[in-house]
């Protein structure tokens, strides 16, 4: 099965950058979007191309226009559809969408970032604490598939200038340890379980040069249940396709 996930930094914009192109080649079996920047009811108008053989869904900020937004495209129907995270908190921003199927749930996710700053740390750490819980009640249910920008380099070597980033929103402490936290409940960073000492992005801020010079972070991660692991057959950073600050990633698990 192939999985991908891609902040698109606003759908509209990248719909004029080879955007259907680099949809339909990828091929996935489920294709989720971050950071689309629609409205409820602008999502369907402004996607002038329909995936042939996908069910769609989606979900919108419906507290600020042109914020967050998340959309998964799937060839397989799910069980059921969850929006948000327990009681369906956090779906004002329009930040996460979770699909059940028979044997794993997928989640798909934008995280909030801490902002300038740091001014949303607090909103940003409570956040990752509610996302704990509903990934461990998941997780008892059935192995989980988390999947999204989740705004944090985990480590030195997930990030180009580490020494010059500490304590910037991404790379403080308490957003590592929270990812930490995470893997340490039973989940695995697939791409880092794969490739320990690999080097690889997959943002870069559009100032500086930072993508021609490759001074980028890895934020977006396919993190899934442990006991996934002896199924995970590739994970791949696409940073060959353009058209986002952010790159696709990909997920090959034997499901």
């Amino acid at each position: 099965m192939k999985l991908i996930s891609f902040n698109v930094n606003g759908l509209r914009a990248i719909l004029n950058k080879d955007f259907e192109r680099d949809f339909l080649s990828l091929d996935a079996d489920i294709f989720s979007l971050n950071e689309t920047k629609l409205s409820d009811d602008s999502f369907k108008s402004s996607f002038p191309f329909c995936p042939l053989g996908y069910h769609v869904y989606w979900t919108n900020s419906k507290i600020r226009k042109g914020y967050s937004g998340v959309a998964v495209f799937s060839k397989i129907k799910p069980l059921s559809i969850h929006y948000g995270l327990i009681d369906n908190k956090y779906d004002d921003e329009g930040r996460i969408i979770t699909l059940e199927f028979e044997n794993f749930f997928y989640i798909a996710c934008y995280v909030p970032n801490a902002g300038e700053e740091l001014k949303r740390m607090d909103y940003r750490m409570k956040f990752e604490d509610d996302l704990l819980l509903y990934m461990n009640k998941l997780n008892k249910i059935k192995p989980v598939i988390y999947a999204g920008d989740l705004n944090v380099a985990h480590k030195e070597i997930d990030l180009k200038n580490p020494k010059a980033n500490i304590n910037n929103a991404g790379f403080t402490m308490e957003e590592r340890n929270a990812f930490t936290r995470l893997l340490s409940n039973g989940f695995i960073d697939s791409f880092r379980e794969l490739y320990p000492d690999k080097i690889q992005y997959s943002w870069w801020s559009y100032r500086f040069n930072a993508r021609k010079n490759n001074a980028g972070w890895r934020i977006d991660y396919f993190v899934i249940s442990e006991k996934l692991k002896d199924k995970l057959v590739s994970s791949i950073i696409h940073n060959e396709i353009y058209g986002s600050d952010h790159c696709p990633i990909e997920l090959n698990i034997d499901l």
